[in-house]
């Protein structure tokens, strides 16, 4: 069943064919939109000009809203059975520059309509930007623009707060269609279709950051407070040709939302030190942010990767001086969480599948280390899971067959469900700390660092942790 926040339902009938419409008006009280996106605009449909007219001629009797491609489908005899209130004229291929998008749309807008939609298909890094600038500079409320793919999704949620009137999502997730939102997760993560004023941006910037629940958690609380701010998604491969595009380039101020801080993921916690001024004491020892925000003008990096560890063994008890604690992983989060065991009083593993990262690891932080294929578990009081093993497969980064009876285990990972590693641990009767208690700790220090204001810790919990009390 949709939620009812949902007011169109689109019928992709180039993928369904043509559904019966009065019985999804049984099940769906909203408007219904028909489309048949043609291979050329990235649809399945393959008939003839013949097929395509009847089947649009024969929606436009039973459908609200019929999509008509503007390279193919503003023909005479259909506009003339199609009145204007009906139409949404789009067009959907690769990105083009501002100028040429901006002739695009008045190309499309020589036709009257009810809707206009350009989708563009972002190749690189700046390629959403286009649509964000087209929407801006026409102020109008019958033009849906944004850029399609993980890299791209940002831009829908952006351009709804610049006078989009629609926001596409689907209504299940289907993995093959990479980018594309599920309805659940734009209403969870984004709020929508609530849109209360915006005049900041904050994101998390990684490849990937589609599992991450840090939008949900941070617009949660933008809304709880009144806020005026967004927290969106960032998926890049190269953090130098972000900041160029993002930062350098005074994009976003110019849209009226300038970014103001940045949740650092893997694998740029360490190329994000180049464009950062000031640093703290701990992203200095150990080469790795994963927090950028503006203060003065400059931008500053911090990590809170260790509070996602020390702050939670000490709650429950958990002793760690002069403890021995390996920490297996030695990339942008690892060495943080090992400094901070290290200043705690731990003696200290390094753990790393990678001799040369490991070696690195070791030479920066002064600690020894071990390959993986040769850690073994045994004597190690408290063992922390660096590296996403275990986030996106069933597997387990290390065996837990020699796990003494006072370990811990803390896994930074985490997912819909409790990770492989910290189900083998609890099976053991062992204590196992999960990915979203870490990220708990981890996201109220953030967000006071970029906003200055408090995230309430019950309202995080029950995004996080659902049905448990502290300290569950």
């Amino acid at each position: 069943m949709l939620s009812q926040a949902v007011q169109w339902l689109e019928v992709r009938s180039d993928s369904l064919g043509d559904v019966d419409p009065d019985r999804l008006r049984r099940n769906f009280p909203g408007r219904l939109l028909y489309s048949l996106r043609s291979r050329a605009e990235g649809g399945h449909f393959e008939g003839s000009d013949r097929q395509r007219r009847d089947r649009l001629l024969r929606a436009a009797q039973q459908y609200d809203l019929i999509d008509l491609e503007g390279e193919r489908d503003l023909l005479p005899e259909l506009l003339a059975a199609i009145p204007a209130y009906k139409r949404l004229i789009s067009w959907h291929g690769q990105s083009l520059d501002s100028e040429r998008l901006s002739a695009r749309f008045e190309q499309l807008a020589t036709v009257e309509a009810r809707l206009y939609k350009l989708v563009s298909t972002g190749a690189q890094v700046g390629d959403e930007l286009a649509p964000l600038r087209l929407l801006k500079s026409l102020g109008r409320s019958d033009t849906i623009a944004y850029a399609t793919g993980q890299m791209g999704f940002w831009s829908r949620l952006v351009a709804a707060h610049l006078g989009a009137p629609m926001v596409f999502g689907m209504v299940a997730e289907d993995r093959r269609i990479h980018g594309e939102p599920t309805i659940a997760q734009l209403i969870e993560d984004y709020r929508l279709p609530a849109l209360t004023p915006l005049k900041e941006l904050y994101g998390i910037v990684g490849n990937p950051v589609s599992h991450s629940l840090s939008p949900r958690l941070h617009n949660a609380a933008f809304q709880a407070l009144g806020y005026p701010a967004l927290y969106v998604p960032f998926q890049v491969q190269s953090f130098a040709d972000f900041w160029r595009e993002m930062i350098d380039a005074e994009t976003l101020p110019s849209l009226g939302m300038p970014l103001r801080g940045l949740t650092v993921a893997s694998p740029h916690k360490e190329a994000a030190l180049v464009v950062a001024g000031p640093k703290s004491p701990m992203v200095r020892w150990a080469g790795s942010t994963n927090i950028l925000f503006r203060t003065n003008g400059t931008w500053t990096a911090d990590t809170t990767d260790p509070e996602g560890v020390l702050p939670i063994l000490r709650g429950r008890g958990i002793p760690i001086k002069r403890k021995r604690a390996a920490v297996v992983g030695c990339g942008g989060a690892g060495r943080p969480v090992a400094a901070a065991l290290d200043q705690a009083g731990a003696e200290v593993m390094l753990v790393n599948r990678g001799l040369k990262r490991g070696q690195f690891a070791a030479s920066l932080l002064g600690l020894p280390f071990i390959p993986l294929s040769e850690f073994k578990i045994e004597g190690f009081s408290i063992v922390v899971n660096a590296t996403p093993v275990g986030r996106d497969d069933n597997q387990q980064p290390f065996a837990l067959d020699r796990l003494g009876e006072d370990a811990v285990i803390v896994d930074l990972v985490y997912n819909s469900k409790p990770t492989p590693l910290v189900r083998g641990t609890r099976s053991l009767g062992r204590v196992a700390i999960e990915g979203r208690e870490v990220l708990l700790t981890q996201v109220l220090r953030q967000f006071r660092l970029m906003t200055g204001w408090n995230m309430s810790r019950n309202l995080a919990r029950q995004i996080l942790l659902p049905g448990r009390g502290e300290g569950g």
